[in-house]
């Protein structure tokens, strides 16, 4: 009798480790036919939603139930292929796809148009254009004797998917003699960055509207010191030549925010929003969610709490707060999440916030951390709506992350809004590498507010600055008169983020084309007869900043002058770097403020800008922005548009 019970439990030992040992590693690398790296490329599990995405190397790691799993890979404008798991470590090589004016295949989604119909998408123009000898990593390149280097030509279609971007109004010189003031909150998202580089690497040139250049410039940090006083961050400023137009001056102003080291953070309320509806059923949307949250979860602490809402047609809770140490339980109840129904988005985020206030941690980091497309259509979805419900919401204390995923659908737009009102930051992913250096690298600056409501107003002298202009920030503006009203909501700072802005100054006495004639003023006195103190005084410019502590009500003011005789001969990495991305996003948008710039002026200053780069992100921008040249139709960027 003992035997038999001895083989039983022998027997169900082996089977139990039988069954963990069959789960399978994959690793490998897709490329296309001449070895160049497919970023962004979809690896699914044959008959599941699991699956992750290709980093910028083209390079991916997965776990299967099996060494006999199938793989399906996938990538926009390249034929579908599937292979076995055994085989890893895979090199996968992708054939181009051949589209048809009425199939064109983007991401993972096929979709179809009229015969007959117009084909609009960048792509499917180049592979129909004679003027292009060969197609290479889904783009087109140009042959030997066309020129590639001067500026981005645009194809501001998107004919073949919906996505949802803003209209961006840009920023004009300002002459100081008028308008001596301007006010603007920070901002610390990134999101436009890994966007266009998405659609880049999709072998298209954005639209203009998704194109933002602060997010641009703040995706990378910068070398600033960290803060030596009470105060939550640091000021730097820095006056240098302009690269793109030599006449004038660009100052940049850097704050570095205090970086707090993991073991000294807050405890953490997380509630994680997890849209699972149909339009998430593809492999850049709720498999790399459930990727990008495992990776959050290795980082949890058994102070720290996770919930979990799922919404589709309505809304549930399927992970009541648990925690941190409770990994397994977490990641299994991931696990079993999948894609389908129509998108009730609102419902979704009003029983996130009740599960994150019912579970409050006074003085913890208390965040409703959104994963989603943004394709809201089921119940409350007008933007309006929705932005009214966060902002009644922010009053609670609980802050929102907004992590967009996906393409085709993807609404911008709306995301944005959610995190600019819900106190809180977006980000959009499109590789597992991203979700790291969002989730993980950044951790402290993504999920933990050390200041609220940052404020800037600049005031020019007008006996050293004609004109200036902010690059970018145009949906952060302020009235002046917001500068000094606590009750005027404004941008948040996590531990260790840094923020850049930047502007463009046209010295005093240049003459120049951007400020444009005005008629003398009858009843103000000319500059020259001002008895006020600026006329004798060095500084440039004076800065003031307020910001409120994450739980206080009163902003706190601090005060910084720059120097007019500040030096310009010799500029930091910060600078140049700031001012190559700067200029690579006026280059995309078509900018009438790009000046002299070019993709190679790009280039070089980016280049030799490098600095500490660890996480190596600045030689990947010079990555893009080689891909970009090869992406260049038209030399005369002024024609594009």
């Amino acid at each position: 009798m003992k035997t038999g019970i001895y083989l039983i439990i022998l027997f169900a030992v082996v089977a139990t480790a039988f069954t963990f040992s069959s789960e399978f590693k994959v690793s490998g690398k897709v490329v296309d036919r001449v070895g160049n790296p497919i970023s962004g490329a979809g690896v699914v599990i044959k008959g599941t939603s699991t699956g992750t995405s290709t980093d910028s190397e083209g390079k991916f790691k997965l776990t299967t139930p099996s060494d006999k799993s199938v793989l399906v890979i996938s990538a926009a404008g390249y034929e579908q292929v599937e292979v076995k798991a055994a085989l890893s470590p895979l090199i996968i090589s992708l054939k181009q796809a051949r589209l048809a004016v009425q199939e064109v295949v983007v991401g993972a989604l096929t979709k179809r148009r009229m015969v007959g119909a117009p084909v609009k998408d960048q792509l499917a123009r180049q592979l129909y254009n004679p003027g292009y000898s060969r197609i290479q990593n889904g783009l087109a390149h140009a042959p030997a004797n066309a020129t590639t280097d001067t500026n981005v030509s645009s194809v501001e279609d998107n004919g073949f998917d919906r996505e949802g971007y803003g209209h961006i109004v840009e920023n004009r010189f300002q002459r100081v003699t008028t308008t001596p003031l301007s006010t603007f909150s920070i901002d610390v998202d990134a999101a436009s960055y890994s966007n266009v580089r998405r659609m880049i690497n999709e072998g298209r040139i954005p639209p203009a509207g998704a194109v933002r250049l602060e997010e641009m410039i703040n995706y990378f940090s910068y070398d600033y010191p960290q803060p030596s006083g009470n105060d939550p961050f640091s000021v730097n400023t820095e006056v240098g030549i302009c690269p793109w137009n030599n006449q004038h001056k660009l100052l940049s102003i850097g704050l570095q925010g205090k970086k707090i080291e993991a073991t000294h953070l807050p405890a953490s309320n997380l509630t994680f929003l997890i849209d699972v509806s149909g339009s998430m059923n593809d492999p850049a949307k709720l498999p790399l969610v459930k990727a990008a949250i495992k990776l959050l979860i290795d980082q949890l602490r058994e102070q720290d709490r996770i919930a979990m809402v799922v919404y589709a047609g309505s809304a549930g809770l399927v992970l009541p707060p648990t925690s941190g140490t409770n990994k397994i339980r977490i990641k299994e109840t991931l696990d079993q999440l999948e894609a389908g129904g129509s998108t009730a988005g609102g419902a979704g985020i009003a029983l996130a916030y009740k599960t994150a206030k019912e579970n409050f941690i006074k003085g913890g980091n208390n965040r409703v951390i959104l994963c989603t497309d943004g394709d809201f259509n089921v119940g409350l979805s007008s933007d309006d709506a929705l932005v009214r419900m966060i902002e009644e919401e922010r009053k609670s204390g609980v802050y929102l992350t907004v992590l967009g995923f996906g393409t085709g659908n993807y609404q911008d737009n709306k995301m944005q809004q959610l995190a600019d009102k819900g106190n809180g930051n977006h980000a959009y992913i499109d590789t597992e590498e991203e979700a790291k250096k969002v989730l993980v690298k950044e951790w402290g600056g993504t999920l933990f507010t050390i200041a609220k409501d940052v404020k800037l107003q600049l005031e020019f002298n007008p006996s050293f600055v004609q004109a200036y202009r902010l690059i970018g920030y145009e949906n952060r503006l302020l009235a002046k008169e917001d500068f000094n009203d606590d009750k005027k909501d404004a941008g948040e700072m996590g531990s260790g983020h840094t923020v850049t802005a930047l502007y463009e100054i046209i010295p005093a006495g240049l003459k120049s084309d951007f400020t444009d004639s005005v008629d003398e003023l009858k009843y103000q006195q000319p500059i020259t007869n001002r008895t006020a103190k600026n006329s004798s005084s060095n500084e440039m410019l004076t800065i003031k900043l307020r910001y409120k502590q994450p739980n206080a009500d009163e902003s706190k003011l601090l005060v910084h002058t720059v120097a007019a005789n500040k030096g310009v001969s010799v500029t930091s990495s910060n600078l140049r770097f700031a001012a190559a991305v700067a200029e690579f996003g006026m280059l995309l948008r078509n900018s009438e403020y790009k000046g002299n710039g070019t993709l190679s002026l790009v280039k070089e200053l980016a280049s030799g800008a490098l600095g500490k780069d660890q996480e190596g992100y600045r030689k990947a921008f010079i990555g893009l922005v080689d891909k970009t040249m090869s992406l260049n139709k038209n030399p005369d960027v002024s024609k594009a548009r």
